[in-house]
């Protein structure tokens, strides 16, 4: 492919109605009518490559990312400058929204793969939105979605040891890509393990064990990044009682 096509692909215009995740996205809920005014915020699409950001902390406020394809973490710096990652996102699943309240964004968001978004300019988002309450309100359940997830991820740490920590992250993505119309039970993982540890608050090692008792008590197979659970229900075993819900 020539260059210049190739840069041209990086740019697409988009269109909500035809959209994979729509059932999943902003445009949920809004009548045909209202996802084409949606359609005019979302000039084009945004290709990001593997392991570049789509933006990093203290950059401004611009757009809210909807993801289309691929996957990505965000992540912060510690003043050590170590990397806390602090969630992974993935297609129907919203970006930037940690802006909102500065107008600056307080985190990196790296793309895992190659991946595209639905960039939508905030300030336009905004004014559609006072004129669409059905888009007010979808854009208000992406809000609360994040606090729930803030909250789960806070109970996760404080009340579960690390096998349980490993297991409600699988069973996590095991729903998210359900949701998706994927298999719950054999999927994917984009991120390394070093990542994975980073958001579950445990070293590289715990990780590597918990990931050997799982498949010694026959719940999960994991080779590469690739997860087979073998045992639903004993996998959700050992995190009843402490995470109220995994979507």
């Amino acid at each position: 492919m020539p260059e210049s096509r190739a840069d041209q692909v990086h740019h697409l215009k988009a269109a909500c109605s035809n959209c994979s995740v729509l059932e999943l996205c902003l445009p949920i809920g809004l009548t045909g009518q209202e996802i084409e005014r949606l359609d005019t915020l979302i000039v084009q699409r945004l290709k990001v490559r593997k392991s570049a950001a789509l933006y990093r902390a203290g950059d401004p406020l611009r757009s809210l990312y909807a993801v289309r394809i691929g996957s990505f973490k965000t992540s912060v710096l510690s003043v050590d400058g170590r990397e806390q990652v602090t969630g992974f996102q993935i297609p129907g699943e919203m970006l930037g929204l940690d802006a909102i309240s500065t107008d600056r964004h307080a985190c990196n968001a790296i793309a895992l793969e190659d991946s595209e978004v639905c960039p939508i300019h905030f300030a336009h988002l905004e004014k559609l939105a006072h004129e669409l309450p059905s888009l007010q309100h979808n854009l208000n359940r992406v809000l609360s979605r994040e606090i729930v997830r803030d909250h789960d991820m806070l109970m996760m740490l404080g009340n579960m040891n690390s096998d349980e920590r490993l297991a409600a992250f699988l069973l996590n993505f095991s729903q998210r890509f359900h949701t998706r119309g994927y298999s719950s039970s054999n999927f994917v993982l984009k991120m390394r393990r070093e990542e994975i540890g980073s958001y579950l608050g445990l070293r590289l090692e715990t990780i590597c064990r918990g990931i050997a008792h799982l498949r010694d008590q026959g719940l999960v197979e994991i080779s590469g990044r690739n997860v087979t659970i073998r045992n639903m229900d004993g996998l959700k075993q050992l995190v009843v009682g402490c995470h109220r819900h995994l979507s």
